[in-house]
């Protein structure tokens, strides 16, 4: 949301008044919708990858067990992070899996600088070069494992990138992405999403 303040004309005889008032007008705003309020741009997440809503592909699949897929972690673009971004981190979630869901990737320690990781970002040294840390996934392997659900219904699969306060989370390389989850939620200011399907 942004605050527009009418033009004053030149003959006003008020013109400091008017914009107090105006000023008075944009931080109420600020207390009311947060300290984001008077962003010019939605934060949004966009993918060569995965289309949103679409169906997993097979190079991002996983590549073990009964899954023969390339196991290459998606390409992301983002754009318009809020205001006060000092990092970036990523997750991918299966949220149909059985009990608590699956988590398949997550990263933090992305530098504010980037905006957008290449496909196999994860395998290819990419994002240790970044300086990014890359956390153990439910299949027990550090960094990206794609999907791979049981035979049945296709699963949900959420890949979220989130604008974080600061650019150290003090989270190690492997540890379980359950701890990257809950130390992204304390320093997120805002985030954006892209949801994908695939079943067996």
């Amino acid at each position: 949301m942004r605050s527009r303040c009418l033009a004053i004309p030149l003959a006003s005889p008020r013109p400091r008044m008017l914009s107090f008032a105006c000023a008075t007008l944009s931080a109420a705003l600020m207390i009311a919708h947060g300290p984001h309020a008077l962003a010019d741009g939605v934060f949004k997440l966009t993918s060569a990858s995965f289309a949103p809503g679409g169906t997993a592909a097979p190079a991002q699949l996983f590549d073990q067990s009964e899954c023969k897929g390339g196991n290459r972690s998606p390409q992301l673009s983002w754009r318009d992070a809020p205001a006060g971004t000092r990092s970036f981190a990523v997750t991918m979630f299966d949220a149909d899996a059985p009990g608590r869901g699956w988590w398949h990737w997550a990263v933090a320690g992305i530098p504010s600088t980037v905006d957008h990781l290449p496909e196999n970002a994860s395998a290819s040294g990419y994002l240790k070069k970044l300086g990014a840390t890359e956390a153990r996934n439910d299949f027990d392997v550090d960094g990206y494992g794609g999907p791979c659900p049981p035979a049945g219904k296709p699963h949900r699969y959420i890949v979220t990138v989130y604008a974080l306060n600061t650019d150290d989370l003090r989270i190690a390389q492997g540890r379980p992405a359950l701890m990257f989850d809950h130390e992204i939620s304390t320093a997120t200011l805002g985030s954006a999403r892209i949801e994908v399907t695939y079943g067996r």
